[in-house]
């Protein structure tokens, strides 16, 4: 069977057996490249790059100038899709396991929006992964906001978050009451100091969603909790503008609704 019979789906095949071959079509798509630093950069045989070369030669996907050898047009459309859909399928990877307990795309999320984000996930190994997660990113950072309802990410952490709004870190969340009744009821003391450092505005909201959204200096952090344990499942954290621009706008959107609660309320 020639390289132009068969199915679309037999020359995708042919590109996925060997881990070298859309890489090598990638680069070539780039710029001009000799054989032997096509070898030298898959880390494959000089004999197989010089037959994947002539199978790539007989799809017209690259062709030889000089010692040379550099992808045609056909090569680079190629090159680009399979680019396309290994960073998808990469996407895709990281929240697979995790995916239900993030923000849906009726929310405006996108998968795009994951592709250089850091996955967190708790396992059982690592139950508080997810929260040792948030506290590198709260340690980074001067200013804070936070919508949600996931207590659950801030509970572990309560002490080393009340030090960095007390030492300065400017904070404004938005929680449910239960949220704040809980906390001013179980740690009185810490609640207290920590709103009288004159660094932490709450906000209150009966119907906020299942998932929080966190604001840093220069990421944004989206937690998921299993509803069922209370546990914190994945934070997914990113500086990509798209996503940012989604929190910003998520923030914005309940902080409209929602007055800032008097601080005798709270501490009554």
């Amino acid at each position: 069977m020639g390289p132009s019979t068969g199915s679309p789906i037999d020359d995708i095949a042919y590109l996925a057996r060997s881990e070298h071959r859309t890489p090598t079509l990638v680069a070539l798509a780039a710029r001009p490249r000799s054989r032997s630093e096509l070898w030298e950069m898959t880390g494959v045989s000089s004999s197989t790059i010089r037959r994947t070369l002539r199978e790539f030669e007989d799809r017209n996907w690259v062709r030889r100038n000089g010692y040379q050898y550099e992808s045609t047009q056909l090569g680079s459309f190629i090159a680009l899709a399979m680019a396309e859909l290994i960073e998808r399928v990469e996407i895709e990877r990281k929240v697979r396991d995790v995916w239900q307990w993030l923000p849906g795309e009726e929310t405006g999320v996108t998968l795009e929006m994951c592709s250089d984000a850091v996955v967190t996930v708790a396992g059982a190994d690592n139950p508080y992964a997810p929260v040792n997660r948030f506290l590198t990113l709260i340690r980074e950072t001067e200013r804070f906001r936070f919508v949600g309802s996931d207590l659950a990410l801030l509970e572990p952490c309560r002490d080393e978050f009340c030090q960095r709004v007390i030492d300065g870190m400017q904070t404004e969340v938005i929680d449910p009451p239960g949220v704040v009744r809980y906390i001013r009821s179980t740690y009185p003391e810490l609640f207290s100091e920590t709103l009288a450092s004159g660094n932490l505005t709450i906000r209150l909201h009966d119907d906020l969603p299942s998932y929080g959204v966190g604001i840093f200096d220069h990421r944004i952090a989206v937690c998921g909790h299993d509803p069922d344990t209370q546990t914190i499942r994945v934070l997914l954290d990113t500086d990509s503008p798209e996503a940012r621009e989604w929190a910003e706008s998520k923030f914005s959107f309940f902080r409209r609704k929602t007055p800032t609660v008097p601080l005798e309320t709270v501490t009554e």
